[in-house]
């Protein structure tokens, strides 16, 4: 909210904002409308364009580039970090008297108008859109952001005047909270991920629950079942409810258990401010998920094509394994994050039909499955497309060709949108006599 940011608030204060992505940006343009003195400092000497260099001499802010080092952050007194930087990898260059939080919990000082929070290891964005689309089709006003596309900042500098905030929040956003307080949270799931920025499991479980631990207890928080032991051990203040996956929702286009969890969920935080069962199912008929989450997108024969490469995590593998019932071929590696691909072994046997791996991690997933289906690897993912056209053409069955590759993407991609496009485009190209579903 634009009205409670005055120039002079921070006036007399220095700022240091670390990394310039679209977060650290907001941040600097925020700390700057509150009249701070900052200084951005960027690791990576790549990330600076011509056109960054003219935005930071228009905002009068001081750039310091190259590995961090104590000397950036000599003289301030606040510290906000951008999501992709670990907090652990920070904290021993600041002195210990220096307040150090998020882009996101800085925004949230200047904001009023209640706000819905997700979070989650796999399901964030689908649900935070599900939410706002109902919301917007019950003819309320929505900003939808936070770690899905527009920072928090940019909101309270835009003066835009909304009844909720439905904001997708992820366990980097929250490592740097302190006072952030959601009217209504939700925890969608909890599995390991992360695991190459967070020091281990037990920090990245606490920093999901950071989301709750300011909630008071007028405000709700919202749980899987299976969770419900060690929530119960927590200090929480908030109303407490748990889901699990229902099939009272049916949707043509949100599949599978873990969607079912989803709609359970969102259903669940949208009454908590007045919504019927009937309002819920009326107003989601005409949701889409996102792009690159299960999508299918394209039919040649009997097979169906799924775009699922916003699937980064063995959690999400499973999920997308599940939802589907006929043979699949598989799509799958990358960069492996963590987790137990042996805990796919028995799904694996008795849904796919061929695993075809392509970049890194080839080892781990053969080490894991290799005995449960036959398994392929490819230097890159047009290598896979050649063998799959060949396999293709010998089938008359139904199956199902889905790309969840379980790993990030950026060993031979830009980023798991690039990887899903690359993939859409292969699919086009190699089996075009097909159509768009």
């Amino acid at each position: 909210m634009r009205e409670l940011v005055f120039k002079g608030q921070l006036k007399g204060h220095t700022a240091v904002v670390v990394g310039c992505g679209r977060s650290g940006q907001a941040a600097v343009n925020l700390l700057v409308a509150l009249g701070a003195d900052v200084c951005l400092v960027e690791k990576n000497k790549n990330k600076i364009s011509s056109t960054i260099l003219d935005w930071v001499e228009e905002k009068n802010v001081k750039l310091i580039l190259g590995e961090h080092k104590k000397s950036h952050f000599k003289g301030a007194n606040l510290v906000v970090l951008s999501p992709g930087v670990p907090l652990n990898r920070i904290r021993s260059f600041v002195p210990s008297n220096v307040f150090i939080c998020s882009e996101l919990e800085l925004a949230s000082w200047f904001v009023d108008k209640p706000i819905i929070a997700i979070t989650g290891t796999n399901g964030k964005t689908t649900t935070t859109l599900l939410i706002a689309h109902v919301l917007k089709q019950a003819g309320k006003k929505v900003f939808a952001g936070g770690n899905l596309g527009v920072p928090l900042s940019e909101y309270v500098l835009g003066g835009e005047q909304v009844d909720f905030l439905i904001l997708e929040v992820s366990s980097f956003q929250l490592q740097g909270c302190n006072s952030f307080r959601p009217q209504v949270a939700i925890l969608l799931n909890f599995s390991p991920n992360h695991l190459d920025f967070h020091l281990t499991e037990e920090e990245y479980w606490e920093a999901k629950i950071k989301l709750f631990i300011k909630q008071k207890q007028n405000d709700i928080g919202i749980f899987p079942l299976e969770l419900k032991p060690k929530i119960e051990k927590l200090n929480l203040s908030c109303s407490r409810v748990y889901f699990i996956p229902s099939n009272r929702f049916q949707h043509e286009f949100l599949i599978g258990e873990h969607n079912q969890a989803n709609m359970e969920a969102a259903f669940l935080a949208l009454r908590y401010i007045g919504f019927s069962e009937q309002d819920f199912a009326e107003y989601s008929k005409d949701f889409r998920p996102p792009e690159h989450r299960m999508e299918f997108f394209w039919k040649w024969k009997n097979i169906a094509f799924v775009n699922d490469s916003k699937s980064t995590t063995v959690a999400s593998l499973k999920a997308a394994l599940e939802s589907v019932n006929n043979p699949i071929r598989l799509l799958c590696g990358g960069i492996f994050k963590g987790g137990d691909l042996k805990e796919l072994r028995d799904i694996v046997k008795n849904k796919v039909k061929k695993i075809y791996l392509f970049g890194e991690s080839k080892d781990i997933f053969q080490n894991s499955l290799n005995d449960c289906c036959p398994i392929r690897w490819f230097k890159t993912l047009e290598d896979v497309f050649k063998e799959l056209r060949e396999d293709l053409l010998k089938e008359e069955d139904s199956e199902v060709v889905m790309l969840s590759p379980a790993t990030s993407s950026f060993d031979l991609f830009k980023d798991y949108k690039d990887r899903g496009n690359k993939f859409k485009m292969l699919v086009r190209k190699y089996f075009e006599n097909g159509q768009q579903l």
